[in-house]
């Protein structure tokens, strides 16, 4: 078995590592992972899971105990919209191919018990990943990053079962948003290159002499190029600091606008200001209920977006898409039935439109997009309209 090219052996401090790259979906990286754990029976397998997934192996009812409402006030619509969305886009293939979605990391977990080595999860917290992702991208990356992970869902029927060898030269956050990633590259770093350092540290301070690790084939590139390398993995851990900039902006838009207004008022008189607060007004109300309205939200959701957007939007420290999104959550409050198919719905774009659960998170992401996409569109209207009425 030493001759395959998907097994790796590499040394560290007298340790023996050996490394199988695996696609996520392949049967034939389970029988590798089962096979190398039982054969070589070492002091550790490492897993290219962090603790959140892990858990998801091991709780399938985990969905039950989601508390929707805590998610959106603690602002983490978008994390748990794009976690579902990764999910549904390993689960339909494995689906496509009659296998389990990580059927390798439950091999390796389950052979790993069996031969009496100790688990050690290697891989960053998805969470982390993702909202050091989210922090670095503009509006219109984050409009093209959602669009992306939505086009995934209807794009599976082309895969081929040959195709799932191909997909072990890529991560399977790279695959889906590999169209980003191009014009984005600063999203491969967070996603694929900060990673393969993560794992690298991750499984080379992994406890025991003989150590086996169980990676997505994409990653061992990188952890090769990386294995003899300093790593501060708390580094990666942690969110980048918001630039001065974003945060002086961030008051500095809303202060403007306001100032705007009151120019307005000031040289162009009562009808200029007029004007500019209602163009602020309909720009920002309609495109934020065109985004509830995408989300197939309650009348009482979409009427409370369109009425919020015009003052959050003032407001650097509420968003629009929060307000709709706990207005979603009262008036369509999720049932136990919503949380115990949710794994199911979000096989399909349908189900994550059906589902209550989903639908709230829909609601809060286009509520804000809609907001914000109203608010570039409305400030140099505004301007407009104050330079046309200015003596």
């Amino acid at each position: 078995m030493t001759d395959n090219p998907n097994l790796t052996h590499l040394k560290f401090d007298e340790k023996e590592f050996i490394l199988i790259g695996t696609a996520h979906v392949s049967k034939e990286s389970t029988r590798l992972v089962k096979s190398v754990i039982e054969e070589e029976k070492p002091d550790t397998v490492c897993v290219e899971l962090c603790s959140s997934r892990f858990q998801a192996i091991q709780q399938k009812d985990r969905w039950r105990d989601t508390d929707i409402v805590k998610i959106v006030k603690e602002k983490k619509s978008f994390l748990l919209l794009s976690n579902l969305l990764l999910a549904s886009f390993q689960k339909r293939i494995a689906k496509q191919f009659d296998v389990k979605p990580g059927e390798e990391m439950i091999a390796a977990i389950d052979t790993a018990e069996s031969v009496g080595a100790q688990i050690h999860l290697a891989d960053r917290d998805i969470r982390t990943t993702l909202s050091r992702t989210w922090r670095v991208m503009g509006l219109w990356s984050k409009i093209k990053l959602i669009f992306q992970l939505m086009l995934s869902l209807g794009q599976l029927d082309e895969i081929k079962e040959e195709d799932i060898e191909e997909m072990k030269q890529q991560d399977v956050l790279e695959t889906l948003l590999a169209e980003v990633g191009k014009s984005l590259p600063e999203i491969k770093t967070i996603l694929i290159d900060e990673r393969d350092q993560y794992l690298t540290e991750k499984i080379r301070t992994a406890p025991g002499n003989k150590i086996v690790a169980v990676v997505g084939a994409g990653h061992i590139p990188g952890i090769q190029k990386n294995w003899n390398n300093e790593i501060n993995t708390r580094a990666l851990e942690q969110l980048p600091p918001k630039s001065n900039s974003a945060g002086i902006l961030k008051w500095l838009l809303p202060a403007v606008i306001i100032g705007l207004f009151l120019a307005g008022f000031f040289f162009g008189g009562k009808k200029a200001g007029t004007d500019m607060i209602v163009w602020w007004i309909l720009a920002n109300g309609i495109l934020a209920g065109v985004g509830a309205i995408i989300a197939l939200a309650h009348p009482a959701t979409i009427l409370s977006a369109i009425l919020a957007a015009p003052l959050t939007s003032l407001n650097p420290m509420i968003a629009a898409g929060w307000v709709s999104g706990l207005v979603e959550a009262f008036s369509r409050k999720p049932k136990v039935k919503d949380l115990e198919t949710l794994p199911e719905d979000i096989l399909s774009v349908r189900g994550f439109w059906k589902n209550n659960v989903t639908r709230i998170l829909l609601v809060v992401v286009f509520t804000n997009l809609g907001s914000s996409l109203g608010t570039f569109i409305a400030f140099p209207v505004i301007v407009k309209v104050l330079l046309g009425a200015s003596p």
